[in-house]
């Protein structure tokens, strides 16, 4: 979508005019398989599009096969320290490794990485976080050293002629990625793997990486997306798929709500999380708002371009269809009618 090139990941594409991606990464043990299989296979019904997997050492290519069977969508291999890992990973069928060349040795085994790469038609996904700043460029404002130590990586593989490359820049500063990545897009073309690293646990992560993640997608940076949480994967693929929707980058029903104030005279949080219950599960190929507001005051115009508003009156509430009055229903039958309303709008 913000990147003119793409990059084929199974049967993903990263960039180009393409939607952006949703990714997330394993946390079971890869040696055991069925972990690891029931792992992508929630991961991947609650949305991700990319399910990353490490692969330590030689000992996981076999149970790297074995998952391979079982999955049907496309995995990353997270490789680090031995080049024959992401060669084997390679042959094993994997879509495409994350690798960072300067921590597997001499360029000869990069060399070595890439030719397999380009015979298999594999991408690469080279990146650098602040964590792993090329001791070159260690003087540099941290934001830049991390951007130029993802170039530097490139150069790698350009030098090899390999072009199939995604890139990822990460800090657990949301300035700092955000700076970071503007200047890479401004260098060069290849599809960027956005998010922010060490991003914390739920709630704080949520609002890191909405504010981080959010600032470089609303600038047209970033082609796929992880965001990093502590605890259960399956939650950042939730929080993804969110704030795609959020920001209209992902077609989907958004529940909008106002803050309320002494005017309201019904519960609109109690209304707003009921109508989410209804729709969280929905698979739509359209964008649609409803909008939940306090009171007829401001209510009716705040929420004119919304597909279906609700707003209250000390004993009816009015239910409002772009913009235009559709009835005045009583409290208690209001749940019946936005049910009723949304399965018209959606199918059962």
């Amino acid at each position: 979508m913000y990147s003119r090139k793409e990059v084929k990941v199974g049967n993903v594409y990263i960039g180009g005019n393409h939607p952006i991606s949703i990714q997330s990464m394993t946390n079971t043990n890869t040696a055991d398989v069925e972990k690891t299989v029931k792992q992508i296979i929630n991961l991947s019904n609650a949305g991700a599009e990319l399910v990353r997997v490490s692969v330590r050492t030689l000992e996981d290519i076999n149970p790297l096969k074995e998952i391979l069977k079982n999955t049907n969508i496309p995995l990353i291999a997270d490789i680090h320290f031995d080049y024959r890992v992401a060669i084997e990973s390679i042959k094993a069928g994997i879509s495409k490794i994350r690798l960072n060349p300067g921590n597997i040795g001499s360029k000869e085994k990069v060399k070595e990485v890439v030719k397999v790469a380009k015979e298999y038609k594999i991408p690469i996904r080279v990146g650098a976080n602040s964590g792993s700043i090329d001791k070159n460029f260690i003087k540099l404002d941290r934001w830049k050293a991390i951007a130029e130590s993802a170039l530097e990586e490139v150069k790698l593989l350009e030098n090899e002629e390999f072009n199939d490359i995604v890139i990822s820049l990460k800090s657990s500063d949301a300035r700092e990625t955000y700076l970071a990545n503007k200047y890479v897009k401004e260098k060069v073309d290849y599809p960027l793997h956005v998010g922010i690293t060490e991003a914390g646990v739920y709630e704080d992560s949520l609002i890191l990486s909405s504010a981080g993640i959010g600032s470089m997608l609303l600038n047209n940076i970033g082609d796929t997306i992880r965001i990093s949480m502590a605890g259960d994967p399956i939650k950042e693929v939730i929080a993804a798929k969110k704030l795609l929707t959020l920001l209209g980058l992902k077609k989907g029903i958004r529940v909008i709500a106002c803050p309320t104030c002494a005017r309201t005279e019904y519960n609109v949080e109690e209304t707003a999380l009921y109508i989410k219950s209804i729709v969280e599960d929905f698979e739509v190929k359209k964008d649609y708002t409803i909008a939940v507001m306090g009171c007829v005051v401001n209510g009716p115009g705040e929420a004119s371009h919304a597909d279906l508003a609700i707003a209250g009156s000390k004993n009816k509430l009015a239910l409002y269809k772009k913009g235009k009055l559709l009835n005045m229903v009583n409290k208690e039958n209001i749940k019946e009618e936005i049910l009723k309303i949304i399965k018209e709008s959606f199918g059962d």
